[in-house]
């Protein structure tokens, strides 16, 4: 293929045309092979994403690495040693300036915006092929992990196509449909026959369709590289990264991002063609949503862990692109001034549970007292009675309850926020998506390819380019 001919200036191209040119204004060819190298392409594509990642979060985890362990995290490291490429993406769906993460997903998945909503459907019906099928048809292994369920709208953007991102328990017959290699995160109920509405019994379909099921980390470990892995380590979510790591059961039983991540790219890598693989934080976005700074924070920090994984292979192996990133911005949390910030701030330190598990502790027969033990074991600090009176009084009724995204059993999450502020000086706008530029990085063959600023859809061509496969499915 010649690749000085496969992107040409302009926009978007229809399927199985020759796609237009993202990352040019005027109307003239690219030389890639002076960009390059003649023979520099992306065999492999890791492509990492911390879901509803505000910069404030990147800057916390930061922080809070260096204060705790003395060193940046991974993605900041990168950009101090200069070793990636930088730049500011626009995140917008078709019908938002605000994005939602199936639209986000989308955009990189299928080239194209779409409503909020949507998984590669377009305003009028149309739909795009997502970008794991093409790479799956050009030869490479695929797959996604996340710690959400594996239906979820991110790695759902990258496979199949739906009008509703909602159509979980349809998406998990999708991914069957299509045939992936690895497939890996929450969503048992979506697999299983006593959970789903239908009864279908999806992991005896998938077993036999060859799929190893592997459903706790022991299993995880032990599954083999010649059949594809489906590995489900929750009911819906997996637990958070605080969570877990105060469970000696979930502990071992629950893998980490990086391991999932890990165990994905060993189950690839031996492919001649190479692979293609998503790997979503995905409850960075779930603890924005709730203003848990707990959860919020630490599994940003999962989520580092897991760009070093990706890096460290990529390093080694010399053939492929990473690309770590964020589908919006949410709650855009920060570290408010003030005389006590860094030690406000350090306390987090001393988190041994999200606010999800507090808040989910307390029942309406709780007493003052209680509630004043259970925040001083879970945040490592005291709260006044009248703070725990305040919460109490969400769970006997006086102010009613809480909603908000993933806040199922409706507890005050955004009350508890407000009363923590005093105690570890991290500030929030909302509880909802933002509408930001965000940061995003590449390392490795095809990363030369970025410019300064992008917009989403841009990475979908961006990847087909860097791995020399052409847009003709």
């Amino acid at each position: 293929m010649d690749r000085r001919k496969f992107f040409r200036a302009g926009s978007l191209a229809t399927i199985g045309a020759a796609v237009l040119n993202p990352f040019r204004t005027d109307q003239e060819l690219i030389d890639f092979d002076s960009l390059t190298g003649k023979d520099k392409k992306a065999k492999n594509i890791i492509f990492l994403v911390s879901d509803g990642m505000s910069s404030g979060t990147l800057n916390m985890a930061d922080i809070y690495l260096n204060r705790k362990m003395g060193r940046s995290s991974n993605w900041i490291q990168l950009y101090k040693d200069q070793r990636v490429s930088r730049a500011l993406m626009e995140t917008a769906s078709a019908s938002s300036i605000v994005t939602d993460s199936a639209a986000g997903s989308s955009s990189w998945g299928g080239g194209f915006r779409v409503n909020n909503g949507s998984l590669n459907v377009g305003p009028n019906g149309e739909e795009h092929l997502p970008i794991l099928q093409k790479f799956k048809m050009s030869g490479k292994k695929v797959g996604c992990v996340t710690s959400v369920p594996i239906t979820h709208a991110t790695p759902a953007g990258f496979c199949i196509n739906s009008n509703s991102r909602n159509a979980q328990p349809e998406i998990a017959k999708d991914y069957l449909r299509i045939g992936f290699d690895i497939m890996m995160g929450g969503g048992d109920k979506y697999f299983n026959a006593e959970k789903r509405t239908d009864g279908e019994d999806l992991y005896s379909q998938y077993k036999a369709k060859g799929w190893q099921i592997v459903r706790n980390t022991q299993e995880m470990n032990k599954a083999g590289n010649n059949n594809p892995v489906l590995g489900i380590f929750g009911e819906d979510a997996m637990p958070y990264s605080l969570d877990r790591s105060s469970s000696k059961e979930l502990t071992n039983s629950t893998p980490t991002l990086a391991e999932m991540t890990q165990k994905a790219i060993d189950h690839m890598k031996g492919s001649k063609k190479g692979f293609a693989l998503q790997v979503e934080g995905g409850k960075v976005d779930w603890g924005a949503h709730s203003n848990d700074v707990g959860a919020l924070l630490y599994d940003q920090v999962a989520f580092d862990e897991a760009i070093k994984v990706a890096i460290d292979f990529a390093e080694e192996d010399g053939e492929t692109l990473v690309i770590i990133t964020t589908d919006h911005g949410n709650a855009n949390p920060g570290i408010i001034y003030g005389k006590e910030a860094n030690d406000n701030f350090d306390s987090l330190q001393n988190y041994k549970q999200t606010n999800e598990w507090i808040l989910n502790e307390i029942k309406p027969t709780s007493t003052t007292a209680q509630v004043k033990e259970l925040v001083d074991y879970a945040n490592g600090h005291a709260i006044t009675d009248e703070e725990a009176k305040t919460i109490l009084s969400y769970y006997t009724g006086t102010f009613g309850k809480q909603n908000g995204l993933y806040n199922y059993k409706n507890v005050p999450f955004e009350k508890y926020a407000e009363i923590q502020k005093k105690y570890n000086s991290i500030g929030w706008i909302s509880m909802q998506h933002s509408a930001d530029h965000v940061e995003l990085a590449m390392f490795g063959p095809g990363s030369e390819l970025l410019k300064p600023f992008v917009k989403n859809t841009d990475l979908h061509y961006l990847m087909l380019q860097a791995a020399e496969v052409e847009n003709k499915f």
